[in-house]
């Protein structure tokens, strides 16, 4: 395995190992902070299928062009590992382990399978991904909608971008005091979101 699927699969095993050690009144509390993402991921999920399903399914998935999946090309945080795991059945995550301890040979990236990204919920970042292309397609006729995706980019920032505190920080400190580490943490380990955190006033 390369870094980067070495890296994934640590996140994940961190995660299964965290839920298997009695931590369960933990993963409750992480559930109910992240009530309100989740509820989020819905209305986007929602908003992308609504009116970009049909272009990205076409332009990209059908063709096999996609940008949007290429080889290592996606930024997953650990907190993006900790809530699609807990949501997810056991099968769906060894599926995504199994995956992860083979090489990664192709151009599309390690979790696009047969029927799609496999997981429940994907990193953020992925789900926040429009391209150029769909985007001319879809907003050029309807600006409502270029404004209404504008409004859903801001609010992602208030989960994962630590000019406040946010969600995926309080996620990570959750594990960290647990005596957990993984290279996935990046608001405790990227020099660029520590100095976002340092600009904004709070610690780590």
């Amino acid at each position: 395995m390369n870094s980067y699927h070495i890296e994934h699969t640590e996140a994940y095993r961190i995660v299964r190992d965290y839920q298997e050690n009695g931590y369960h009144p933990d993963k409750d509390r992480i559930l109910r902070q992240a009530a309100g993402y989740l509820e989020f991921r819905k209305r986007v999920a929602n908003f992308l299928h609504d009116h970009f399903q049909q272009t990205c399914t076409r332009n990209c998935f059908e063709s096999r062009l996609s940008a949007c999946c290429s080889r290592e090309g996606i930024i997953a945080f650990f907190a993006d590992v900790v809530i699609n795991t807990m949501v997810s059945k056991r099968a769906e995550i060894d599926v995504i382990l199994r995956a992860l301890s083979k090489p990664n040979d192709g151009y599309k990236c390690v979790y696009l399978g047969e029927q799609g990204c496999m997981w429940r919920i994907k990193p953020i970042v992925c789900e926040m991904f429009l391209c150029n292309r769909a985007e001319e397609t879809v907003f050029s006729h309807n600006s409502r909608l270029e404004d209404e995706w504008e409004m859903l980019r801001r609010q992602a920032r208030r989960y994962q971008w630590p000019d406040r505190p946010v969600l995926f920080d309080w996620i990570e400190k959750t594990f960290i005091v647990r005596g957990y580490d993984a290279a996935l943490m990046y608001l405790h380990k990227s020099p660029g979101l520590l100095m976002v955190k340092k600009k904004a006033g709070y610690g780590s």
